[in-house]
Formats: C-alpha cells, sequence, structure tokens
C-alpha cells in the first residue's frame, strides 16, 4: 500500500492496541498501561491504512510552553522507506509550533531527525537487569504528598522545562522518594511499573552520591526484581549500575532543536529520565 493511501488522523485511545501491536514488533518493551500514560501526557498522530490498521504513530508530549519532546515514532516494517516516518515527523513539527523540541533518536532515526534541523546534544545509557541484594540507605525516605510542589520545582530546574503534569501524574501511578539536607528537598526519584518490570526515573540530584542513594533506597527493596534504568552517559553511575547488576544494554542519543545550551545551574541535575520517551 502506498502512502498516499493511508489516512493520517489524531491518536485517540481506540487506538492503543494497534499503537501496541507496532511497539511489540519494533520489539520495545512497552505494555499498554504505558502507551496509556504517554498519551495522557501528549498529543499526537497515527497512520491508518483501509480496515483500521495502525501503521505508524508519533507523540508531542508539551511541557507547558517551555518545551515539547517527540516521541513513540514508530512505522510498521511492512510500510519503511516509503516517507510515512517523514510524513509522521513533518505533524509533529508542526504540532509543536515554536517551542524547543527534544527527542531521543536510535542511530537509524539519526538521519531523518537531522534533515528536521534536530542536533546530537548527548547520549543516553539504558541500565537494566535483575537487582542484586542492596543495603538501603538511612537519609532516603519516601515523599509524602506536601512534598510533590517542591518535587516539581525541582524537577523545572533540572529538566529547564515546567513538567508539572508529568509528576502529578507520576504521584498517582509512581512511588516517590526524597532526600533532604537541613529539612530542605534536595533531590527524589520515581519508582514505577515498565515494560518487563520497573523504571527508576526521573532522578534528580545534587551530586552523584545523592543521586546514588535515591536509586539505593528503591533497589534495596526490590532484590530479584527486573529494573531498568535511563541515564546520561556523562552522569558517571553506569560503572556503579553495572557493578549492581544492572547491565549496559545500549541507548540513544538526545537531540534538541534548536540546539539548546545545558539546563544545569549547579542546584541540581537529571540523573535518569522518565524514560527514554519522556525525558
Amino acid at each position: 500500500m502506498e502512502t498516499d493511501q493511508i489516512e493520517l488522523t489524531a491518536f485517540e485511545p481506540s487506538h492503543l492496541d494497534g499503537a501496541l501491536r507496532l511497539s511489540q514488533q519494533a520489539k520495545w518493551p512497552h505494555r499498554l498501561e504505558d502507551w496509556q500514560m504517554a498519551l495522557a501526557l501528549s498529543k499526537g498522530v497515527v497512520a491508518v491504512e483501509a480496515g483500521g490498521h495502525v501503521v505508524g504513530t508519533v507523540l508531542v508530549t508539551p511541557y507547558k510552553s517551555d518545551c515539547a519532546t517527540i516521541n513513540m515514532v514508530i512505522v510498521d516494517e511492512k510500510m519503511r522507506g516509503r516517507g510515512l516516518g517523514r510524513k509522521l515527523m513533518d505533524i509533529a513539527v508542526t504540532m509543536a509550533g515554536d517551542m524547543p523540541l527534544r527527542l531521543v533518536a536510535t542511530s537509524d532515526g539519526l538521519p531523518l531527525y537531522e534533515k528536521f534541523g534536530f542536533q546530537e546534544t548527548g547520549r543516553i545509557v539504558q541500565h537494566q537487569g535483575v537487582v542484586q541484594p542492596l543495603a538501603a540507605p538511612t537519609d532516603i525516605h519516601d515523599a509524602e504528598p506536601a512534598d510533590i510542589a517542591q518535587i516539581a520545582k525541582l524537577d523545572r530546574v533540572a529538566f529547564g522545562a515546567d513538567r508539572t503534569d508529568l509528576i502529578a501524574y507520576l504521584s498517582r501511578h509512581a512511588r516517590f522518594a526524597v532526600s533532604r539536607q537541613n529539612g530542605e528537598l534536595t533531590g527524589f526519584a520515581a519508582l514505577r511499573s515498565f515494560g518487563r518490570g520497573e523504571v527508576i526515573g526521573p532522578v534528580v540530584a545534587g551530586n552523584l552520591d545523592e543521586a546514588k542513594s535515591l536509586i539505593a533506597f528503591f533497589l534495596a527493596t526490590r532484590p530479584g526484581a527486573f529494573v531498568r534504568i535511563d541515564t546520561d552517559a556523562a552522569s558517571d553511575l553506569s560503572p556503579w549500575l553495572e557493578a549492581g547488576g544492572l547491565a549496559d544494554v545500549g541507548g540513544g542519543i538526545v537531540m534538541w532543536r534548536p540546539e539548546e545550551s545545558s539546563t544545569e545551574n549547579g542546584a541540581a541535575r537529571i540523573f535518569a529520565l522518565t524514560n527514554q520517551a519522556l525525558g
């Protein structure tokens, strides 16, 4: 089937089963619940062929008016090489308007994204595996409902955009842990179900040791569980994660459009992403 016979339409909940089939075909780990989260925080487009079969997806996740991420760009293997991916990206970029854009690319997708003006700004390393026994840190605690507003503020400092909606969603569907110094919240991490097991992220902290403590707080409660963490390659977390049984299984290329300077201000930084799709 040619791409001019494909209908491009708004991504609705009724398309989720078809989207799940595509991610399974691509050997992505996303469950239906993971797609539901992505769609709840995003707007998007699906490509549908005759009979209602979904053959392409793209989502745009806006963070207020600060920026947006483009994610879940998938084209059915039988439709690849026909320009459908470019059509989906054209629509995604148009949907985002003037907002700066971010995405995490595979090496296969890199040439397409470069044509849209995206530039590489970093690398993501994906770690995953079965958690080994680990002593729990004593200076990390579960977050309280009153902490959510401060978590959102700290996340904005680290990420460089207002992700209040994401933090609010995670507050209902994930478990937060926090670190404090002199009574002030200085870091946080989130744990939720994802893919084959669970994912830790985002993790925001002022330094590497604080980030390790936040992650260790969750790992200590999950011996034998399958856990994934997507971390900035420059964070220096990888050797510690691998020593704990979470192997480096690849990653992705961080790209921004237009290229922006680092958002770090010395007070807090992102050590682990929500996942590669949502940043």
